[in-house]
């Protein structure tokens, strides 16, 4: 029952945003600042519960199976840090996107790819054990690759603190998945337990930060909204099509030709919407404003990848 609830993260994901649009004081508990959980920002704090879940889904072995899959695994990587980053940058710029969005847009396309790819790969027929390790390998390059990319191309709209970013990658992503790991090989039975549970309520958690989010910020989208839904379609589009496309011309095989395109677009965007909410990120803006905009790109990518990635699942069983 657990399973079938969080195959479904797609139709909650869209539920929970309606939900969040059309009676946003439901969510707004999550962003306004009212919980702060041993003195850090909610969103944080649940985003490390998340990435805390992860970990308890990962053993010494799965990293040991990088060695053995080097070419997709590294193939997946730096596609995930080349076609994101340089189509948001890309994006943001033709459209125009004020520096908010902008930035904003730059923060996802710089995250690693999200946990939900593991369930859409599934769903596709894919290479799941590839999926597994892309999402592992992704997010823990990631701690250094987000804040240097997001530095450098985010730099012409605003100066970003890659050291503070950094920090704040670590706390969030790194020691959460640690811990995980190290629970899950030191204390093998509970985390037999809590991992029948984990994944929902990740799917859950990152349901409610994104909805926080869209009520936070529903005057906002409403004023930006043709652009900023177009650019953040386009921004998937690209990662779906290229991961797919440069995977076919270099002649993997089709279940790694799927899981690499789910991979590269399907971005962690609960990890871009928490950082992007985060009191030091915020601070980088002149305007209160564009870092209130700041958020938004991310949380509208969540909903956008989910529904094209289990819409591209969907196609792929089908030809199967």
């Amino acid at each position: 029952m657990i399973h079938r609830l969080t195959n479904l993260f797609a139709l909650w994901t869209i539920l929970g945003t309606a939900w969040a649009w059309f009676v946003p004081d439901h969510f707004l508990w999550v962003v306004d600042g009212r919980f702060r959980p041993l003195g850090q920002p909610l969103v944080s704090v649940m985003l490390g519960l998340v990435m805390l879940g992860m970990g308890l889904t990962l053993s010494f072995d799965d990293f040991r199976r990088v060695l053995k899959i080097p070419r997709c695994v590294a193939t997946g990587v730096i596609l995930q840090f080349t076609v994101m980053p340089f189509a948001g940058i890309f994006l943001a710029t033709i459209f125009g996107l004020e520096t908010g969005l902008a930035v904003g847009l730059i923060l996802v396309a710089c995250c690693p790819g999200g946990t939900a790819s593991n369930v859409v790969a599934y769903l596709a027929n894919a290479n799941l054990a590839l999926s597994v390790t892309m999402t592992m390998a992704s997010t823990l390059i990631a701690v250094i690759a987000t804040p240097l990319l997001t530095g450098w191309l985010a730099g012409k709209y605003v100066e970003i603190d890659q050291w503070s970013l950094f920090i704040n990658m670590v706390s969030i992503v790194l020691l959460p998945v640690i811990a995980g790991v190290l629970f899950n090989r030191y204390l093998p039975k509970v985390t037999e337990k809590i991992a029948i549970i984990s994944p929902l309520v990740s799917v859950i958690v990152v349901v409610l930060i994104v909805g926080g989010i869209i009520a936070n910020s529903k005057a906002l989208i409403e004023a930006h909204f043709g652009v900023l839904m177009l650019a953040i379609l386009l921004l998937h589009v690209f990662g779906f099509g290229l991961g797919y496309l440069i995977t076919r011309m270099m002649g993997l095989g089709v279940a790694e030709q799927r899981t690499i395109s789910i991979e590269v677009g399907m971005q962690a965007s609960g990890l871009g919407s928490s950082l992007a909410s985060t009191p030091t990120f915020a601070a980088q803006f002149a305007s209160p404003m564009q870092s209130a905009l700041a958020p938004v790109p991310a949380a509208i990518s969540a909903v956008y990848h989910v529904v094209i990635g289990s819409f591209l699942a969907a196609i792929w069983r089908r030809i199967d």
